[in-house]
């Protein structure tokens, strides 16, 4: 018997440790397929930066001043969180160094709620070009262009994709959905919500989430 779980993935995509969450999520779920467990994941906005001016800020200054740290302990938390991303996610290459910058993320939100709308898998494929375009490419998420060249990189229509943002498209309905789950007590990511109300929060491995969403499946 096949048990479809439900599972929310709050998220952002300038976060590193949602690259590493995701890989592990899906590592799991890849293990679980054999058990005969499987998952339709949907990807829910969260702007870790909601206030960030269009043209972003420079990475380590920005940690500095948020986390309080050096830049000699960003340094060895960008390598740390590298590898952990390249062994979570198939070599998954994060090229983030002092120099790189981090951005506004509100329109690359309003863009996978698109995305959402055409299909789950279009939206996943959109999920990890926006954050190769970010970790692997290092290109400004505020930029119209380079969103509007993820959605192509994922198989979406690319003159809709600039409607889309042009138009100001779905951005009530990506401030409601942040504001919903900020009310159901979400202030971290990444997220994962499974069947509405089992939380598993952070970027963990992928044996964390097999034997947890083994457990949840055996309680429906």
């Amino acid at each position: 018997m096949t048990r479809t779980l439900k599972i929310d993935f709050v998220s952002d995509v300038v976060c590193p440790w949602c690259v590493v969450g995701l890989g592990g999520l899906e590592g799991a779920l890849e293990r679980l397929r054999g058990e005969g467990i499987q998952a339709e994941v949907t990807f829910q906005p969260f702007e870790l930066n909601p206030g960030m001016a269009p043209e972003g800020e420079n990475v380590g200054e920005h940690i500095a001043k948020k986390y309080g740290s050096t830049p000699e302990q960003s340094a060895a938390n960008r390598a740390m969180i590298t590898e952990r991303a390249a062994e979570a996610w198939d070599g998954f290459q994060m090229r983030m160094g002092p120099d790189s910058r981090i951005w506004n993320t509100f329109d690359a939100h309003r863009l996978l709620h698109w995305a959402g709308t055409v299909g789950a898998a279009p939206q996943r494929a959109l999920k990890e070009a926006l954050f190769r375009a970010h970790f692997t490419e290092n290109r400004s998420l505020a930029d119209a262009d380079v969103l509007a060249d993820a959605a192509a990189a994922a198989g979406l229509d690319g003159d809709k994709a600039v409607e889309v943002l042009a138009d100001d498209l779905f951005a009530a309905e990506v401030r409601a959905e942040e504001q919903l789950w900020r009310a159901r007590g979400i202030n971290a990511v990444p997220a994962v919500v499974v069947e509405g109300k089992y939380l598993i929060s952070g970027g963990q491995p992928a044996a964390v989430f097999e034997e947890a969403l083994r457990r949840i499946a055996g309680e429906g």
